[in-house]
């Protein structure tokens, strides 16, 4: 299993911010630390192309991203100060998304150790998304002839609105999310499948509703594709989620995913999204979690 990450310099942001943007250097760390993978399998991936983001974005909106012409208001929504750091950044993790698509195809199983950008529309940004890395994977894959159909599994606590509002009209890329009822975004866009929980759903609830809602998009979307976003942020306790569940719910969480994913026959590329708990490790530990229950999926061994 090949594991593609943005080798950057970390975002410079005022003191105070609420995004932990640590927490992409500290996964990287303990993926290197932890020896599961060789050089061959760990690799950091160079900037997408204009040509690529093009492939979603508006290109007027990706050359002012680039060139730092982005209004004030159009940076309060995205929710970063604009920096070279930021763009390198937003670029390298559509990359990793895309690499990541191209090798599960070709492995079965693949990892981006950020992405998940999924707020991100063809002509702005939003809650911290710049480009939408999902949406910009996807059709470069497509593009490629490499995939006919793609599932998007997005497990962020937010809804996905970025990219629902892209495939909204394309039946090559089934959309489904499960988040929060009353959470950001407050205007929800329509998904192939939503499944709207309330605040505060446990781990119960939640995989409850994840379970059969899975199931329905598997079978509708006839995908040959998945990409799996794996939200940190439904945990307990998380700053921007709203929901309880444990690390020990949102394994099992991925365990379902990866385990209904394999029924189907489906390779997967998978990303780890949003993460805002107050203690970093946390989130971490979250994400490591998801990686771990990959590679014992690789390995045809069993998980808890």
């Amino acid at each position: 299993m090949k594991v593609f990450y943005a080798a950057s310099n970390g975002l410079p942001l005022p003191q105070g911010h609420r995004f932990p943007v640590q927490k992409y250097t500290s996964l990287v760390e303990t993926v290197i630390q932890s020896g599961l993978f060789d050089t061959h399998h760990l690799q950091p991936v160079e900037p997408a192309t204009f040509e690529q983001i093009s492939l979603v974005h508006d290109q007027d909106y990706i050359q002012r991203v680039f060139d730092g012409q982005l209004s004030e208001k159009e940076l309060r929504r995205i929710g970063f100060p604009w920096s070279p750091e930021l763009v390198d950044r937003s670029r390298r993790s559509v990359s990793a998304t895309i690499h990541a698509c191209q090798a599960a195809l070709q492995d079965g199983l693949a990892v981006n150790l950020g992405g998940g950008t999924h707020h991100a529309y063809p002509d702005h940004g939003e809650g911290y998304c710049v480009f939408n890395d999902v949406a910009t994977a996807a059709r470069a894959t497509l593009a490629a002839g490499m995939a006919n159909r793609i599932i998007i599994l997005d497990c962020d606590v937010h809804q996905g609105n970025g990219t629902a509002a892209i495939f909204i009209n394309d039946p090559a890329v089934y959309t489904f999310s499960i988040h929060g009822e009353r959470n950001f975004p407050f205007h929800k866009e329509h998904s192939d499948l939503d499944i709207a929980l309330p605040d505060m759903a446990d781990d119960r609830t939640y995989l409850d509703a994840l379970e059969p809602g899975l199931m329905q998009a598997l079978e509708q979307s006839r995908a040959d594709l998945g990409i799996y976003i794996a939200g940190a942020d439904p945990f307990v306790g998380d700053r921007l989620g709203r929901m309880a569940l444990s690390k020990q719910g949102l394994l099992t969480r991925d365990n379902l995913v990866l385990d209904r994913c394999q029924t189907f026959g489906l390779p997967l590329a998978i990303v780890m999204g949003g993460g805002y708990a107050p203690n970093v490790q946390d989130i971490v530990d979250i994400h490591f979690n998801t990686i771990q229950a990959a590679l014992r999926k690789e390995k045809n061994e069993t998980v808890s």
